[in-house]
């Protein structure tokens, strides 16, 4: 019997308007697959990753996030998933400019202050893994962009997400800096049970996910 698909797109159309975004897409991920979706500026690439997130709801078709249908729940519930089910890496860190590195990562565990300690511990366990256990007390301003894109994806982890998903994570980096980070995501997908889809415009970080599609027109194709 086939394994049931951690996420599954059916019919997903997006539109604006008159403007047509997303066509018909169909996707089924599976639990731990890695996949790339790649296009030109406009093509609809985060708009798909917004809606698969639950920041953005189609127009038409159905998301289901491990067999749930997210069309069918309010946004207090969308809100519950984002935090506990989703880890997000944007191209921009979004980190807070006034807090530290430690206190960055801690922000999605607030929610839950029954688990400060061991969140806290987490986040360091997870900061030393990143190479950045020397800078829990630094602020964003005095990392380097890789630094502070390390500090980002270690914050998209620290609920222990089911998906990670990834929009331009490396667009502003230069050459080095992106290829560790493309190395760190890599190495976290081998992890059980952490599934992620990245969209990119850089080939070579495109070429070491498991699976590569492109938007053409707002289509998915292989």
């Amino acid at each position: 019997m086939a394994e049931t698909p951690i996420l599954r797109l059916a019919g997903v159309s997006k539109s604006y308007e008159q403007i047509h975004v997303l066509r018909n897409v169909n996707l089924d991920v599976r639990k731990g697959e890695s996949l790339a979706v790649v296009g030109p500026s406009g093509s609809g690439k985060s708009t798909l990753l917004n809606i698969i997130g639950t920041l953005d709801r189609p127009s038409a078709g159905q998301v289901l996030l491990d067999g749930r249908d997210l069309s069918q729940l309010d946004d207090v519930k969308l809100a519950d998933i984002r935090n506990r089910q989703i880890g997000f890496v944007f191209q921009a860190h979004h980190l807070l400019p006034h807090c530290n590195v430690l206190e960055n990562v801690l922000v999605p565990t607030l929610v839950d202050k029954s688990a400060k300690d061991e969140a806290a511990q987490r986040a360091r366990k997870l900061l030393d893994r990143v190479g950045l256990g020397h800078r829990l007390t630094h602020r964003p301003g005095q990392l380097s962009g890789g630094e502070r894109q390390r500090v980002a994806v270690v914050r998209a982890l620290m609920n222990q997400p089911q998906l990670l998903l990834a929009d331009e994570p490396t667009g502003s980096l230069d050459r080095a800096s992106a290829a560790d980070l493309g190395q760190l995501l890599v190495e976290l997908n081998r992890e059980p049970g952490l599934t992620l889809i990245v969209v990119t415009h850089a080939a070579d970080l495109a070429e070491r996910m498991g699976r590569q599609y492109e938007i053409r027109q707002g289509e998915l194709a292989t």
